[in-house]
């Protein structure tokens, strides 16, 4: 029996045990599916290799579209630590979203939105307001069907309002958690109801190889796929992530005790540009098998591989120059995915200068703790980089940092937090108001430079209660910023920010010889500025690392690279 003829058994079976919701206009068969699943352990690349896959499939001459089910139960990303859970990275249209949507942002170039991240938090809040509503018609609501029904609504959904070929749906956390069981079991159901040639498991695994023995172990893999097949779940294709080339006997095995054709078993080792993936999955013939399972593979083909090998050799630096050394003065530098688009930023605008980029992490919580003098920290950069961040923890040692680029003619980038940081740095060093502060950290200051938005004062929480998303910002003609965005009177950023400069302190501050070289339509909410006499000194409220991408550097990255080169 086909997939169409299971839904429409389902959907003529009125009153009994099925609740499958299907969305307007969903024709079965139209989208295909492809299902990643991770085993073994978190943090392997997964979201890498999923966004290679869909970069590789858009070659093709696909619409693709990416979803990421998180298993926790956060509604959204945006309350999350980012030391323990990575970025926070911002959508256009403000969904606060898992690091990996950078990921698929970049990788494909296109700008994703809420539909393409859902976690088990939002799903549980829809169950729960429907049953409120009414809308489950007196049922005993259950986690089957319904928790799975609303899963596979999710994703058809997406399937119907992206009119996409295929769906590339990322499940977050590993095989055997219990938050995400639910999520396989939805996408189990979704393999019975489409049918096998509609849908694609691949699992990513990972190749232990335990430095007291020197050679690769697979057993971890073949118990965290096993145990993904006890759950029903038989994968397609099985990708081996390892640190180096995958042993044959390694896919032997894996092969031999999953079930999955030795053809369909391959390895992903570590490699030094990630850009190169789709190229090299492309020719190990992973997205052929794909569509292979999908019954696509005649039907789209690759004309060559041109266009791949273009993008890595524009995605590479070929310069032996000496490297620059930027400079991040943050307080999670524990974990670079905490700053993962910062560092993607710096590494496209390294392509467009051909020109390497090494990063120092200046931990400024030492700094203010008097651990290590601003000096000691910042010997050797080229320039520095003070990015966004909540709570008062490590502040004043940004603002050491801030005033010692500002004095030293030091290229100064600041995102965020960094202009509020430039803003209060300025205020007590130039202004002479010594006590100047934002009212985030000292709620009673006598100058507050930076205050909370007059929107956000009413407001109590914090879950999605900020100025978030895609914002028009003017920019001033003649300035900097004017300059270096091809003289665009207007440009888009997205922001993540409650406390903004305080108007009352615009005069001073221009006075001063501060530039605000950017605002809010019709506001006087600064976004921009700029010290016009220094070789670098820029600052902006949004987050310009969020758009930027591997061929288009964001225009602020890349000017305050090149500042550095000179």
């Amino acid at each position: 029996m086909s997939g169409k003829d299971v839904l429409k058994e389902i959907i003529a079976t009125s009153g009994g045990e099925f609740y499958t919701p299907l969305p307007h206009g969903y024709k079965p068969g139209k989208t295909k599916y492809v299902i990643i699943t991770g085993s073994v352990m978190s943090g392997i690349g997964k979201g890498t290799i999923s966004s290679s896959l869909c970069k590789g499939l858009q070659d093709r001459g696909l619409k693709v579209e990416p979803i990421k089910l998180e298993a926790y139960l956060n509604v959204d990303a945006g309350t999350l630590n980012p030391f323990r859970h990575g970025e926070v990275f911002v959508l256009d249209d403000g969904a606060e979203t898992d690091l990996d949507l950078g990921t698929y942002e970049r990788m494909l170039d296109k700008n994703l939105e809420e539909d393409n991240f859902v976690t088990s938090g939002r799903i549980y809040q829809t169950i729960i307001e429907k049953e409120r509503a009414g809308k489950y018609l007196g049922r005993d609501v259950q986690f089957i069907p319904h928790v799975t029904g609303e899963i596979k609504n999710v994703i058809r959904e997406l399937a119907v309002k992206s009119k996409a070929d295929i769906v590339v749906i990322e499940i977050g956390g590993t095989v055997g958690d219990y938050e995400n069981m639910f999520a396989l079991e939805a996408l189990r159901e979704l393999h019975y109801e489409e049918g096998h040639e509609n849908v694609c498991f691949i699992n990513i695994t990972y190749i232990l190889q335990p430095k007291s023995l020197g050679e690769q172990k697979s057993k971890a893999a073949q118990l965290g796929i096993k145990r993904l097949i006890e759950m029903g779940i038989q994968p397609d294709i099985i990708v081996c992530r390892s640190e180096s080339h995958l042993e044959e006997k390694i896919r032997e095995k894996i092969s031999l005790n999953t079930n999955v054709p030795l053809n369909r078993v391959f390895g992903v080792h570590d490699v030094s540009n990630i850009y190169s993936l789709p190229l090299s999955l492309r020719e190990s013939g992973f997205d052929e098998m794909v569509l292979e399972t999908l019954e696509w593979n005649k039907k789209f083909k690759t004309n060559g591989n041109k266009g791949l090998k273009e993008w890595v050799r524009k995605t590479s630096v070929s310069s032996k120059e000496k490297p620059l050394l930027i400079g991040i003065a943050g307080k999670y530098t524990g974990s670079s995915d905490t700053y993962i688009s910062i560092l993607k930023a710096l590494e496209h605008s390294s392509f467009a200068v051909n020109r390497k980029i090494d990063v120092k992490w200046i931990e400024t919580t030492e700094i203010e703790k008097g651990e290590q003098s601003v000096e000691k920290a910042l010997k050797g950069v080229d320039g520095i980089i003070v990015p966004g961040g909540f709570g008062v923890r490590g502040i004043e040692g940004k603002i050491a940092v801030a005033a010692y680029c500002r004095k030293n003619n030091v290229p100064y980038l600041g995102l965020c937090l960094g202009f509020q940081i430039a803003l209060i740095e300025i205020a007590r060093n130039e202004l002479g108001l010594r006590d100047a502060n934002s009212t985030e950290f000292e709620p009673k200051t006598k100058h507050p430079v930076v205050d909370i938005l007059p929107e956000q004062k009413k407001i109590e929480g914090l879950g999605g209660n900020m100025r978030l998303g895609g914002k028009d910002v003017e920019v001033k003609p003649g300035t900097i910023a004017a300059k270096i965005h091809g003289n665009a009177k207007k440009i888009r950023r997205r922001f993540r920010h409650r406390f903004e400069c305080n108007p009352e302190y615009i005069e001073q501050f221009e006075k001063a010889g501060v530039v605000f070289s950017g605002k809010a339509p019709g506001q006087p909410i600064m976004q921009i500025l700029e010290l016009p006499k220094h070789r670098f000194f820029m600052a902006s409220q949004f987050h310009p690392e969020f758009t930027s991408r591997p061929l288009k550097p964001n225009e602020m990255f890349l000017a305050f690279v090149k500042s550095c080169m000179r």
